[in-house]
């Protein structure tokens, strides 16, 4: 039996000129205990679908037609305060974002609790009894003290654990899963995914899995919908759908996936650097970083030191990856490099020549050798500048040529990056995520650095997008002889650039060679661990 059933639904949205329909009748149905995933870029309409379901599209958004049923019950039209009642006990919902989902000046118990006291639970005691039991459920070590804490004292795993524990709280028969993994680490994503697969095993739920990741998708869904500019192109069995798609978008979908990309390798170096090879022989390295310490006071404890003993180096020409989960070190280490931060102990050296001492003028002239690229291009990009101020700014900065001059090396850099000419005189906020990118990166290209620091810099991504950035990134290496310092904790993204690779744990660095050899054969538990939790390497889910 359907525990779900959607006929030819509709959704436009009101804009300044009238409504535009944005979901073109769409159908899919999900039977009891099945996980279906609705896959799709940014703008696809997978979201748009999930929440028009639950009645909670935002102002302006509008059901135009079709069907839902829950059961044998047909929800369509209901009013919002008809649907608050089967929201809840009948359908739970997973937001995306614990951060904005949770009230950061209430303890997570009383958070729990809300669902039910909504729903009729007067009883305050039995309330408490159940947010702990329920909290218990999903994981978190500690229940009873977990719920006097607040949001802000919880690691990301665990704010999305407690989302779902306010999701299953009433014991519904769908959940409703939108994004729910899409900001954490790989190994606890793998750990949340595990605990929906538990739930839907244990307790019969039907799960609804809102993903752009195809990876994830293919780990935990028995069925993928794969939507597109508001339409189906394609469905079925996720076994059948991943052997053979039929659709052009699925096949670049799944050609894009990190995870799915096993057979992809560049060459060892490149060309221009086995030709150069004998000129840079008595000094190969454009980075290296010896025994790097950095530690932190933290109000109320002991010093908390972040980088320990960290030691690496990078051949010029090359991408040298610093992998690992959230608080690992990687992001200190690479602002170590950059000299954002003063290592406590240590030494680093760029191009040979020992940098770790400066400051004044020598260390602003560092600045034009080594440029980075941050996680967020919408936070570190001013969203006053047209693009073509914000890619020549650090020109200016450093007082390089006239203001035409400035000018045109920013116009040859968005041609460089690949954006149309016409995106120049926009604003950071009319671009897509991808294209914004796209601007730091020319950004960070215009005084001519020979490194540059990407700390996260694809990980905000849809897979599409993320993949198009990273063949940017590795024909302007080709062109330009760069040398990058890659962050990331995705070793499916970090296998898919880098030549070779550091695995960082605790501060400390626990494995470290080429890339493809790590990938074949680690050595340290640790790194085994990350491997396994990439997306798309598991067994099709029973």
């Amino acid at each position: 039996m359907s525990v779900l059933t959607v006929d030819g639904l509709a959704v436009s949205y009101a804009t300044r000129a009238g409504r535009r329909e944005v979901v073109h009748g769409v159908s899919f149905e999900i039977a009891e205990g099945e996980a279906l995933a609705l896959v799709g870029e940014s703008g696809s309409g997978k979201s748009t679908t999930a929440h028009a379901l639950l009645g909670l599209l935002p102002e302006g958004g509008r059901v135009d037609g079709g069907t839902v049923r829950l059961g044998e019950l047909d929800i369509s039209g209901w009013t919002d305060r008809a649907l608050r009642g089967i929201r809840g006990p009948e359908i739970g919902l997973v937001p995306q974002d614990p951060v904005t989902s949770l009230d950061p000046v209430r303890p997570i118990g009383a958070q729990v609790e809300e669902v039910l006291k909504l729903h009729g639970h007067r009883d305050r005691r039995s309330r408490r009894a159940r947010a702990i039991e329920l909290l218990d459920r999903v994981g978190i070590d500690d229940p009873d003290l977990r719920a006097r804490q607040y949001p802000h004292e919880l690691s990301g795993g665990m704010r999305q654990r407690v989302l779902i524990a306010s999701a299953i709280a009433l014991r519904p028969r769908l959940l409703i899963a939108d994004e729910p993994t899409s900001a954490l680490d790989a190994t606890v994503q793998r750990k949340v995914l595990d605990l929906l697969d538990e739930l839907r095993r244990e307790e019969g739920t039907s799960i609804l899995l809102v993903t752009h990741d195809l990876g994830v998708a293919a780990d935990r869904a028995q069925r993928l919908v794969v939507l597109k500019d508001g339409r189906i192109v394609e469905q079925g069995a996720s076994a059948q759908v991943l052997a053979a798609p039929s659709d052009g978008y699925t096949k670049q979908l799944l050609a894009d996936a990190p995870a799915f990309t096993t057979g992809f390798r560049r060459p060892e170096a490149p060309p221009f650097l086995r030709d150069a090879a004998a000129v840079a022989a008595e000094n190969p390295f454009a980075i290296t970083a010896s025994g790097l310490v950095k530690e932190f006071r933290v109000a109320g404890r002991e010093r908390f030191r972040a980088v320990d003993d960290v030691s690496f180096r990078v051949r010029r020409g090359t991408t040298h990856a610093l992998v690992g989960e959230s608080g690992s070190g990687k992001t200190t280490t690479a602002r170590l490099i950059t000299r954002f931060h003063e290592p406590d102990a240590g030494a680093i050296e760029i191009d040979g020549e020992d940098v770790t001492g400066l400051s004044g003028q020598r260390l602003r002239a560092l600045r034009r050798r080594i440029q980075l690229v941050y996680q967020n291009p919408f936070a570190s990009l001013d969203p006053r500048q047209q693009v073509v101020d914000i890619i020549a700014e650090p020109l200016q900065n450093f007082g390089v040529g006239t203001r035409s001059d400035r000018r045109d090396r920013a116009l040859a850099l968005i041609d460089r990056v690949s954006l149309p000419s016409d995106l120049a005189q926009r604003t950071p906020r009319e671009l897509s995520g991808g294209q914004r990118q796209r601007v730091a990166i020319a950004r960070a290209l215009a005084i001519d650095p020979e490194i540059v620091v990407l700390d996260e810099a694809v990980s905000a991504l849809d897979v599409t997008v993320q993949a198009r950035i990273l063949e940017l990134l590795t024909s302007l290496q080709a062109e330009l002889g760069l040398t990058y310092l890659f962050i990331s904790h995705d070793l499916a993204v970090v296998r898919r650039i880098s030549h070779t690779v550091s695995v960082m744990r605790r501060g400390r660095i626990v494995e470290e060679g080429v890339t493809e050899e790590l990938f074949h054969d680690p050595q340290h538990d640790y790194t085994r661990e990350l491997l396994a939790a990439v997306p798309g390497r598991t067994e099709q889910p029973a």
